[in-house]
């Protein structure tokens, strides 16, 4: 199981997002996500958060809110399922400047032009939902072979 800080950083009407071009055997390879990592050893998830956000922007979160819970179940097509627990944020204060990230390419994008990118389609639920700024909410999303199959939120089966 892993858990895991994800953080979309807004200013001006557009989300920070991250092109992951440059690692290799990426699972989110050529995908847009927002900014976030695997929690260190002791770490709470906003410990998690601030250190993820630093590392990748060389930013410094003022202002966030934890939106939810995201439950990842996938085999990505191994034999072996995998599980991850997401802690999803949204901030919209921070102080310092934007610097080169080694996990691909930083770019502010509109948030009207976000579902056009390359997202995992769990990805465009959660951000409606966050954007919705629904109160704090728990998603499963079950993934076959990169497919998204099936989603709940709070619980209850969505339609997909």
């Amino acid at each position: 199981m892993k858990l895991t800080t994800l953080c979309y950083i807004e200013k001006d009407g557009c989300y920070l997002m991250l092109h992951r071009i440059t690692k290799k055997n990426d699972i989110n390879k050529d995908k847009w996500i927002g900014v976030g990592g695997h929690f260190e050893h002791g770490e709470s998830p906003e410990d998690c958060l601030f250190r993820e956000v630093r590392e990748e922007t060389g930013l410094t979160l003022t202002s966030f809110r934890f939106c939810g819970i995201v439950t990842f179940l996938s085999d990505m097509g191994t034999p072996d399922e995998e599980w991850e627990y997401m802690c999803l944020y949204h901030a919209d204060g921070f102080k310092g400047q934007i610097k080169t990230c080694d996990e691909g390419i930083l770019e502010w994008i509109k948030k009207e032009n976000i579902l056009k990118l390359d997202l995992w389609e769990g990805d465009k639920i959660f951000l409606r939902y966050m954007d919705q700024k629904i109160p704090f909410f728990s998603l499963k999303l079950e993934y076959r072979k990169g497919k998204l199959l099936s989603a709940w939120l709070d619980g209850k089966s969505l339609s997909i």
